[in-house]
């Protein structure tokens, strides 16, 4: 044969093999099949507090965010103390012929001195005619007041004037043009500040309003403290229903608060400070937050923080600064102050309502004591110079008065022992989707003695996040099932950053999208959802099989519906992979039966594009879909979709269940 021909019948040859099993390859990948073994002998309870969330005022997720006051600077503090300051966001209506709007320190409120003074240079007649509507000032909030019709918002301000006054209140749509609500301020004896209250009721809907301050007398008046907030707000306490609404959805059991690197600031000058954001909203002085470089009025203060944290059911845990900011820190031999005042803030919380703080807090209308367990010395401040020292101050002080507050230190505990004593070790991580869907197994060799692990931020960041991606979700979700299965030592978890308003970017991506009318959970939002019933619930050793372990992992728990005592076994999957997988599921050691045939769920969180994300477009592009689960057994087979989040809800007839509880190092920890 030609060698020619003989190459060329070889070459033949090869490229069919080769195609013949790169196609049996493709037919495999397609159909990828994986068993999973639950065994319900084989059990742990699960931490109380495994899931919650942690709130920072960063990206206006506090003021213009859940914190329900419009008016943006409602103090006119933020241009600084010193006068004539910067008005900012507020504005002037007329021009120099008709006003004169400038700052001066002549409010009534110590801790607040800058007022705005407006000089009136026009009248109803005469040669200086004010123009129709009259001359004044007005405040867009933050980028836009939603003002819905037939709801009723309650404006405060002081005002004083050496004469009489007439100023038009009112709520209009950006350009002044359509009139919402209004009403008028009369007063002929304004001498000294005065309170004034007035109550809005919109006649129309304009998503991007603003607050105006208008008169058409001429004369000298001050404004100050001037306020705007719906009536309608979560559980009356002041708080934006429906973003509030959204951290109750997720069943949170604690709430970490107020930071962050908020709590540090870069100076400490800066940093938040809680005395200086309790009692009367009018006196606080408020503060620039040169981390995320945006002055807060303080109005959501600690008082606030401890109220939300009760209104959603969640244990609060309370973040205090350490006498340590990003540029500057206070020795150990002079932190005794910052001690002080860490004791105090307990005390807010927690002391009866005769004693120092406690009687503050009851002054504020919350006499009952707050249920404050848990509090965190400082943010990221491990590797600083004077953290351990100071630390151990802070600890040793708190435990002598208040022995059964658990505290948490801000060094990583989970490759080797602390060097100091703490109830909880903080561990950070923000990473590659890749990353953590791998650090998944992060705490499978965490020794189980000494302090648990607070998994207080973690999230997919960079190019795999986008401002929100599956992708990312799905990596969340894988290590989300890996501190699930390893919840003997991992006590806490939480997502980081919360809530994001969508004029302020200061990271991506959060969980929770929003602006003045609207909202969104990202994917890793959904995530979260999926794991509302594990705290407290039945962990139960679940093992997969498969030719593609590198790709799924699984865990599985009894939880019961408080509603109506119904009992679920939960089993959720995520497929990190790009092949559709063929899941055959065994239970064992339920009883006879256990699992109905009907009434079981099966919930999926996937979408066509790993990169995918939500919007105020496509809210719920990405997000939780349910369909009924038709044979459901001890033995089933699922299919599993390409990179998904799967959660299937079992109901189980509850009198059969057998649960027996074993220690939990003998509960295999390393099984996927």
């Amino acid at each position: 044969m030609d060698s020619c021909v003989r190459f060329f019948l070889y070459l033949f040859f090869f490229i069919s093999l080769s195609l013949k099993y790169r196609c049996s390859a493709g037919e495999l990948e397609a159909n990828l099949t994986a068993r999973l073994f639950v065994d319900a002998s084989v059990t742990r309870t699960i931490p109380e507090t495994l899931f919650g969330i942690f709130f920072e005022e960063i990206n206006h997720a506090g003021a213009g965010g859940i914190w329900g006051e419009l008016v943006n600077n409602r103090g006119f503090e933020a241009g600084g103390p010193n006068v004539p300051s910067n008005i900012d966001p507020w504005s002037i209506i007329g021009n120099g012929s008709s006003l004169l709007v400038s700052t001066d320190r002549s409010s009534c409120f110590e801790r607040n001195k800058v007022a705005l003074r407006m000089e009136v240079l026009c009248d109803k007649k005469g040669t200086n005619i004010c123009p129709a509507g009259g001359v004044g000032v007005y405040n867009p909030g933050f980028w836009g007041m939603n003002i819905e019709k037939g709801k009723t918002y309650k404006v405060v301000l002081y005002v004083r004037s050496s004469g009489s006054i007439n100023v038009a209140v009112s709520l209009t749509s950006s350009d002044g043009l359509q009139t919402l609500a209004t009403a008028n301020v009369i007063a002929s004896d304004v001498q000294n500040w005065t309170k004034e209250e007035i109550l809005l009721e919109a006649k129309e809907t304009n998503k991007n309003s603003r607050l105006q301050l208008t008169t058409s007398q001429k004369g000298v008046i001050w404004f100050d403290q001037v306020s705007a907030i719906p009536l309608d707000t979560y559980k009356g306490h002041g708080f934006r229903h429906e973003l509030v609404q959204m951290l109750a959805d997720i069943k949170p059991r604690f709430f970490r608060f107020p930071g962050g690197c908020f709590v540090e600031g870069e100076w400490l000058r800066n940093a938040f400070r809680w005395k200086e954001t309790v009692g009367p909203w009018e006196e606080r002085p408020g503060h620039f937050g040169d981390v995320w470089m945006y002055w807060t009025d303080d109005g959501l203060g600690h008082y606030e923080f401890l109220q939300l944290a009760e209104d959603i059911g969640a244990q609060p845990v309370w973040v205090f600064n350490n006498g340590i900011s990003h540029n500057d820190q206070v020795d150990t031999s002079s932190i005794l102050p910052f001690v002080q005042e860490a004791l105090d803030g307990i005390e807010f919380a927690r002391g009866d309502s005769s004693s120092t703080w406690g009687s503050v807090r009851a002054a504020m209308g919350h006499p009952e004591p707050f249920d404050l367990k848990y509090v965190a010395v400082g943010n990221e401040d491990c590797g600083k110079k004077n953290y351990r020292g100071n630390y151990l101050k802070f600890y040793d002080a708190i435990k002598l008065v208040y022995p059964d507050i658990k505290i948490i230190s801000n060094c990583d505990g989970s490759s080797r022992p602390l060097d100091h004593p703490a109830d909880y070790y903080d561990f950070h991580i923000y990473t590659s989707a890749n990353n953590l869907f791998n650090m998944a197994h992060q705490f499978d060799r965490t020794s189980r003695n000494g302090p648990k692990a607070f998994v207080s931020e973690y999230a997919v960041t960079g190019k795999d996040a986008g401002q929100g991606s599956l992708l990312a979700a799905l990596a969340e979700a894988a290590f989300l099932i890996g501190l699930e299965k390893n919840s003997d030592v991992v006590e806490m978890a939480s997502y980081a950053p919360l809530f994001v308003h969508t004029n302020d970017r200061r990271w991506n991506p959060d969980a929770i999208v929003f602006n003045a009318s609207h909202v969104y959970g990202t994917p890793s939002y959904w995530v979260q959802r999926f794991f509302a019933d594990s705290s407290g619930a039945t962990l139960l050793n679940a093992t997969l099989q498969t030719n593609s372990s590198a790709s799924l992992i699984a865990s599985a728990i009894i939880w019961q519906n408080s509603a109506n005592g119904e009992k679920y076994l939960k089993i959720k999957i995520v497929n990190f992979g790009s092949s559709q997988v063929n899941l055959k599921v065994s239970v064992n050691g339920l009883g006879l039966s256990s699992i109905q045939a009907s009434g079981s769920q099966k919930t999926v969180l996937t979408s066509a594009n790993l990169m995918d994300e939500n919007s105020f477009n496509e809210p719920k592009k990405i997000s939780p879909a349910q369909t009924l689960v038709d044979s459901a057994g001890k033995e089933m087979e699922v299919v599993v979709s390409p990179y998904s989040l799967t959660s299937l809800d079992l109901l189980t007839e509850s009198s059969k269940i057998r649960i027996t509880q074993t220690p939990s190092d003998s509960f295999s920890r390393s099984s996927i």
